[in-house]
């Protein structure tokens, strides 16, 4: 599940809904300090997150010049969704992220996707290389393999999206919500909950099964001619190192390891997760 240590908002950060052709998604948005940006950063959330994931990373990054929007996907927390499991396909989830890109207007536009986020992401970029023109100046996965998941969560997501089939959201959270058993502060810990009954749960079934059904699309990415980037925070039993650097080789892609980050660098190396990006998008701009 993914974790939190603050939901607190930096001044210059505004939530609000960013309206596009494939209707309208919440987002924050952080602006560029000194008001000109030389480049946008979208930010794409992981399975159980959202937008708020991303909080860490928004000073630091709109500090280096640059437009910052995390955002929520259909079905997660603030955006809502369809309530049928067809609207949740990775094609498309993977649309929308290119409706919220375009959205954004000019300028270039670096992407980011954290774990099942990464899936959405990489999904995209193969979705707009087919249609013929590649709306980002780069590709960073966080976290994200290059398959399915690992063998023991290919089975808790299986527990999972059974249960989600016929036990409420409240009586699940009861069972698997214990964030601050883990460290999480109060004030987080509460909006997880909040967030977690928000989910569609139509949205957490299709993208657990997608997480244990992936199959491996690294050659098709690799063919994007696209900078890449991917960022390993361990120990992560999600998809383990070892995939993510292999991975990073196949694809010609600069490789980040961070060690001790775990499965959320964004949450707990922030500021390794915000320099390493600030390199890799360095002249990309």
């Amino acid at each position: 599940m993914s974790q939190l240590l603050t939901v607190d908002l930096p001044v210059a950060v505004r939530a609000h809904r960013l309206r596009t052709s494939r209707g309208s998604f919440a987002v924050l948005e952080a602006p560029p300090h000194g008001g000109v940006s030389r480049a946008t950063a979208l930010l794409v959330p992981g399975f159980t997150g959202s937008k708020e994931d991303f909080i860490p990373l928004l000073e630091p990054l709109a500090a280096a010049g640059l437009r910052v929007v995390a955002m929520d996907g259909r079905g997660q927390h603030e955006t809502g969704g369809p309530r049928e499991p067809a609207g949740y396909e990775q094609t498309e989830v993977a649309r929308d992220v290119i409706a919220v890109t375009e959205a954004l207007g000019e300028g270039p536009t670096h992407l980011v996707g954290h774990s099942y986020g990464g899936l959405v992401a990489r999904a995209a970029v193969i979705e707009a290389a087919a249609r013929g023109a590649v709306p980002w100046a780069s590709l960073t996965l966080m976290n994200s393999g290059p398959a399915a998941v690992s063998e023991r969560q290919r089975e808790r997501l299986g527990m999972l999206v059974t249960a989600l089939g016929s036990v409420s959201m409240e009586d699940i959270w009861e069972f698997i919500g214990r964030p601050e058993a883990d460290g999480v502060p109060a004030k987080a810990a509460a909006f997880m909950r909040r967030r977690w009954l928000n989910n569609i749960p139509d949205h957490l079934c299709a993208a657990g099964t997608q997480m244990i059904e992936e199959p491996d699309r690294t050659e098709e990415l690799a063919r994007v001619r696209l900078p890449k980037m991917v960022i390993s925070g361990s120990p992560d039993a999600t998809w383990d190192p070892s995939q993510l650097s292999d991975m990073a080789e196949r694809l010609s892609a600069v490789l980040l390891p961070i060690p001790g980050a775990g499965h959320s660098p964004n949450v707990h190396r922030p500021g390794e997760v915000a320099a390493g990006l600030l390199a890799f998008w360095n002249g990309r701009t």
